[in-house]
């Protein structure tokens, strides 16, 4: 698979510019019965072509009975362990948590990270009913001398569940983010009708928009993007440049797109 040409330059040797991705990895796999195929390769290499200091990854799995059986006599094969430790680039740190169980397995978010990060400071869980189980990870990264709280958030599918569900992010915040410290708060919202950036900003979090830019990154349905599921909120950054990576290597490998951004300290 080629990503050549995908994202915007490299930023990796600017120490200070932060590049932030988001992005809805499907479990690994697309397709539905005899169709359904492996993609958690080819994601590991989108991964690495992001080139990202901090991704934010939502539907990420642990363990899988029946996929990793399907796939296990495939040409690459399921991988050993988690997901997230397995799209890690080589010299990234990788944080995991739980969301869902099912009967064959689970998926939760992760957080992948070039600088160093601190254990996972907190899992919470803002599932609003039964039928859908979510949940939010908070970890810190050291970057440049900074502290940087990171949660990754994956909301319901209804309006009124992502409302409290906001509201649990509240609480999450001002029970454990000190005030002065910087924030990101970034994953897949499903906010198909672009209700929740009000909600936001009473947090005091921007949605990632560059100068002059358009906040609205449409990354869902990844063959053709209308809808901006995929959002950046940040605290104490300034958002100088924005992405989504378009073709059909990206809109083969999830049904969502990946969002980067990059970011200076406000």
């Amino acid at each position: 698979m080629s990503f050549r040409n995908t994202v915007i330059p490299s930023t990796q040797f600017q120490g200070d510019v932060l590049r932030v991705a988001t992005y809805n990895i499907h479990k690994g796999v697309r397709g539905m019965s005899f169709g359904k195929r492996l993609e958690i390769h080819n994601l590991g290499l989108g991964i690495e072509a992001l080139n990202a200091d901090l991704v934010f990854l939502q539907e990420v799995r642990l363990f899988n009975v029946s996929d990793a059986q399907r796939f296990d006599h495939t040409w690459f094969g399921w991988p050993q362990g988690g997901q997230a430790e397995f799209l890690a680039p080589d010299g990234y740190g990788s944080a995991y948590r739980t969301n869902a169980t099912t009967r064959d397995g689970e998926h939760g978010n992760a957080l992948l990270s070039r600088w160093p990060m601190s254990d996972v400071i907190g899992h919470h869980d803002v599932s609003d009913h039964a039928f859908e189980q979510r949940g939010l990870l908070h970890v810190q990264v050291r970057w440049n001398q900074l502290t940087i709280h990171t949660i990754v958030v994956h909301l319901g599918l209804m309006h009124t569940s992502r409302v409290r569900q906001v509201k649990r992010i509240a609480a999450c915040i001002a029970a454990n983010v000190p005030p002065t410290d910087l924030l990101i708060v970034a994953g897949d919202f499903n906010d198909w009708r672009e209700r929740l950036d009000p909600s936001m900003r009473e947090l005091g979090l921007v949605r990632a928009m560059p100068p002059n830019g358009h906040s609205r990154m449409a990354t869902f349905p990844s063959r053709m993007p209308i809808f901006s599921m995929d959002r950046i909120y940040v605290r104490g950054l300034r958002c100088v440049a924005s992405q989504v990576p378009h073709g059909s290597a990206w809109s083969r490998m999830s049904d969502h797109l990946p969002l980067l951004a990059e970011f200076e300290v406000a």
